[in-house]
C-alpha cells in the first residue's frame, strides 16, 4: 500500500513543482537546473562511491562488519537515480542522500530498530581470533603423499 501511494504521490508533487517554479524562474531557468542537477549528481554519486568502496574494502580486509559501508553505499546509488530523475522533489531527496552526515543519521536511525546477533566473513579461508590478532583460525588436511609399494605408471597411458 504504501509503495503504491509512493509511487502516486511523488509524480503528482513534481508536476506541481514544475508548474509553480516554472511558472515563477521560466522555462529555460527550469531546465537548467533539471540538467545540472542530473551532472552533479553523477559526479557525487562517483565521487562518493569510489570512497565508500574503499571503506567496505578497507572493512572486509579487517574483518570488520561491513554494514554501514555498504548501507551509505545503496543510500548514494539510489541518492544518484533520485538526482538523474528530472524533478525538484526528487532533486532535493538526491541532494540530502548525498550528505554524509544525512546518511549516516539515517542508518542509525534504521540500525537502533534492528538487531544484529553476529556476523561471519565467509568461512571458507583462514580467520583471525577477533581478541587474539597472532591466532589464526583454520582447519588443515594433511596432504602428504603416502608411500606405495608399486611405483609403476599411472595408468593414464598405455604400455
Amino acid at each position: 500500500m504504501w509503495l503504491f501511494l509512493a509511487f502516486l504521490a511523488v509524480p503528482l508533487i513534481e508536476i506541481t513543482l514544475f508548474i509553480q517554479i516554472g511558472g515563477a524562474i521560466g522555462l529555460g531557468w527550469t531546465l537548467f537546473i533539471v540538467i545540472t542537477t542530473a551532472i552533479l549528481g553523477t559526479y557525487l554519486m562517483r565521487q562518493q562511491g569510489l570512497r565508500t568502496i574503499e571503506k567496505l574494502r578497507s572493512s572486509m580486509n579487517e574483518l570488520t562488519d561491513p554494514t554501514e559501508p555498504l548501507v551509505h553505499g545503496a543510500m548514494i546509488l539510489f541518492a544518484g537515480a533520485l538526482l538523474l530523475t528530472p524533478g525538484f522533489f526528487t532533486d532535493t531527496i538526491g541532494l540530502a542522500l548525498m550528505i554524509p552526515q544525512v546518511r549516516s543519521w539515517m542508518f542509525q536511525t534504521v540500525r537502533s530498530r534492528i538487531n544484529v546477533t553476529g556476523f561471519a566473513a565467509g568461512g571458507q579461508g583462514p580467520q583471525r581470533h577477533p581478541h587474539r590478532p597472532d591466532v589464526i583460525d583454520a582447519d588443515y588436511q594433511d596432504v602428504t603423499p603416502q608411500a606405495d609399494e608399486h611405483q609403476g605408471p599411472s595408468g593414464w597411458t598405455k604400455p
